[in-house]
């Protein structure tokens, strides 16, 4: 018999009514279950079916955050080292979790948990809401007996990557909504006041200077193409999210990120600074170099470093250096490569991993902040070329209507 996937709602020992999702054959083997676990079973049903079938807008849906997972770590850690059980400390976790859906998931960990898994067994079976990175590394922290350490360490990576990406969208955010802004200013002028003096001009008859046809020709072809523009941009977005991971267009996307003109820069530098927190937090957490290497390699977040850790983690497995095959690859600086070298050489190579990625964390922060001092006046200029030229364009004629009436 297939097992099925039920809702439910207990009591436990003080009375208090809890929520959760287990997988059973029947409801009969659910109820047997939970009272196996000391809980008074009130209702089961069968989940996503009847009044129970969750309903989902695609794209829509309630979202785990990285901030989310790296406060919920942070506490986490802060009760391990407390004294506090695992299963109190999940359950903490679960009523107090912000997130609805990190709460929900928490709550089927600790029943995963109170099952007989192990935490990270439990954390592998949500692959959507914890990373790899967390579960090897959560794996290696119970091996090891360092679990509140181990936690403690993925808050401060999570942190990290948060303060990253924020920096990322400070420096994009401001190019990209004023493109937006003087692309509908843009657009309203071809299409509302173009017209307007495109029909003023041919009741005055004449010929019109070569600058304002052109811009009467683009306001009556943007006219008629704009709600094909609309819908092919719908498209565009549409098929971008659903195929942006796919490799045939990542392996031609993250090149061309790491080459671009004025990101390009950024876009290593982040790459680089990822790659080298996350391998120095899983070594420095104990986990296994090929496993860390294997796990690095998915969360680079760029194809063009994924070739280097594949490479790097078959050099490995040769018995060869760790740093050698960096230098073939030119993503990767000198500096990185030497300094990965001399940690593996005097056995500190986390610490060496841990400066390497605060460099750069510095690198990004500097770069940001010298793209926002440039791209302000460029795109000030820029835009303010364009609507000085279509302002000449349209008033070239005017100088002309004397002429024209006499």
């Amino acid at each position: 018999m297939s097992l099925e996937t039920f809702d439910y709602q207990v009591r436990d020992r003080s009375g208090k009514v809890l929520r959760g999702r287990i997988d059973a054959q029947s409801p009969a083997a659910v109820a047997a279950k939970l009272k196996g676990m000391g809980y008074a079973p009130v209702s089961i049903a069968k989940a996503n079916h009847g009044l129970n079938r969750e309903l989902s807008i695609p794209g829509f849906g309630q979202r785990v955050k990285l901030k989310d997972l790296a406060i919920s770590a942070r506490q986490f850690a802060t009760m391990i080292n407390s004294g506090l059980s695992l299963l109190r400390a999940l359950s903490i976790l679960a009523e107090q979790t912000d997130n609805p859906k990190l709460a929900e998931v928490y709550a089927e960990v600790r029943l995963a948990v109170e099952q007989g898994c192990s935490l990270s067994q439990a954390f592998g079976q949500h692959p959507k809401v914890f990373p790899p990175l967390m579960v090897n590394m959560v794996k290696a922290g119970e091996t090891g007996g360092f679990l509140d350490e181990v936690l403690l360490q993925l808050a401060l990576n999570f942190e990290a990557e948060v303060k990253l990406r924020s920096k990322i969208k400070s420096a994009m955010t401001y190019p990209v909504v004023v493109f937006a802004f003087a692309v509908l200013a843009l657009t309203a002028m071809l299409i509302f006041i173009v017209p307007v003096f495109a029909d003023m001009f041919s009741q005055l008859g004449g010929q019109l200077p070569l600058p304002t046809r052109i811009l009467v020709m683009m306001s009556d072809g943007l006219k008629t193409l704009l709600p094909f523009l609309i819908v092919l941009l719908i498209v565009a977005m549409i098929l971008w999210r659903r195929y942006k991971n796919h490799p045939k267009v990542r392996n031609v996307v993250d090149p061309m990120k790491l080459k671009a003109p004025i990101f390009g820069k950024l876009f290593t530098k982040v790459a680089i600074s990822r790659f080298a927190r996350n391998l120095g937090t899983m070594v420095h957490s104990g986990v296994p170099i090929l496993q860390a290497l294997d796990v690095v390699s998915d969360t680079t977040g760029n194809v063009v470093l994924t070739r280097a850790i594949v490479d790097v983690e078959n050099s490995v497995r040769r018995g060869e250096s760790l740093a050698a095959p960096l230098a073939q690859h030119k993503v990767f600086p000198p500096m990185v490569v030497q300094m990965m070298a001399v940690g593996e050489d005097t056995g500190s190579l986390d610490a060496m991993l841990s400066k390497i990625s605060d460099f750069y964390d510095a690198e990004v922060e500097a770069t940001t902040e010298a793209l926002t001092s440039l791209i302000e006046p460029l795109m000030i200029a820029v835009v303010g070329g364009i609507v000085g030229a279509m302002i000449i364009a349209l008033y070239m004629p005017i100088f002309k209507i004397y002429d024209l009436v006499q």
